[in-house]
């Protein structure tokens, strides 16, 4: 898709993926916001004229699993910015689930071998979903001839790191928290931020938690949609991350939950960040994984 989230995070690919993706197809039912990001992404240029950039071409429905990483970014029923709702990303649930079942059920008939990559909203919601129907026969019975759970990741707890990260530094521990700083979980209720893995405060993390998650209705309330930290932090940043088998932050899957952690992509699979834990840090997480898999 390619509404306010899809061509942001293409800009962030186009102009941070040069040394990792060849090609980046792009797809929309929309036929005029493919034009137009053909036309926006390919007058994207360094003024090095020996740089590299991937290429941005239209794919048509038909070849959009022919591919190494497929990215759903469908943006349907974000309420307006008069809405009130706190947990915008709810309200997306119902809408975005039918289309990525869809989209899930495609890549079982093409028999998709690549990373299946959710930025919508709910994102850990929408992979157990892209999960299930895409494992669903021609009568609705589970068969496990689909995609793997290991295929699917999401990618949303990106840019509630970086929300805290933002306010961290307003309180004057910026230092601490980009380097020892953590978040779990998804994004929205039930986040988990850490303020400090090597000398965790319960306090402060429930309230750089707290902050972290009102930071959208902070940016309606000024009058935007919140769609460019999350497009590039929760989007581009940590999908590249994930092509460069670097660390980052997306929900992969847990003992059937898809839940979001700090983990890195390696030949061998998924590498999760394993750390000795406080106990408060630790009962915050697992209530929180608990929460997430009783939606399920």
């Amino acid at each position: 898709g390619l509404g306010d989230v899809g061509g942001i995070l293409l800009t962030g690919l186009r102009l941070l993926g040069g040394d990792i993706v060849e090609k980046i197809g792009i797809y929309d039912i929309n036929s005029n916001k493919v034009e137009r990001w053909l036309m926006e992404s390919g007058q994207i240029l360094y003024p090095d004229e020996n740089s590299v950039l991937p290429e941005v071409v239209y794919a048509d429905k038909s070849s959009l699993f022919d591919c190494d990483m497929f990215v759903f970014a469908v943006s349907a029923g974000v309420p307006p910015l008069s809405g009130t709702q706190s947990d915008v990303r709810m309200a997306q649930y119902e809408a975005n689930g039918k289309i990525i079942s869809e989209y899930a059920r495609i890549a079982r008939q093409k028999k998709f071998k690549g990373i299946f990559a959710v930025v919508s909203d709910p994102v850990d919601l929408l992979c157990k979903k892209a999960f299930i129907e895409s494992n669903r026969d021609s009568k609705g019975v589970i068969d496990y001839e689909g995609l793997g759970p290991e295929q699917i990741r999401g990618y949303g707890l990106g840019v509630m790191r970086a929300r805290a990260a933002y306010h961290a530094r307003k309180m004057g521990l910026e230092h601490s928290f980009e380097k020892y700083g953590r978040a779990y979980g998804p994004h929205g209720k039930g986040l988990v931020i850490a303020d400090n893995i090597e000398c965790y405060d319960n306090n402060t993390s429930i309230m750089l938690t707290d902050k972290a998650l009102n930071s959208n209705m902070e940016v309606r309330s000024v009058g935007f949609k919140p769609y460019v930290a999350p497009a590039l932090s929760s989007g581009a940043l940590s999908i590249l991350a994930t092509i460069r088998g670097q660390w980052h932050y997306s929900a992969v899957y847990l003992g059937g939950v898809y839940f979001g952690c700090r983990n890195r992509l390696n030949e061998s699979g998924t590498e999760l960040e394993r750390l000795n834990m406080p106990t408060d840090l630790f009962e915050r997480i697992k209530e929180s994984y608990n929460y997430l898999g009783g939606m399920e």
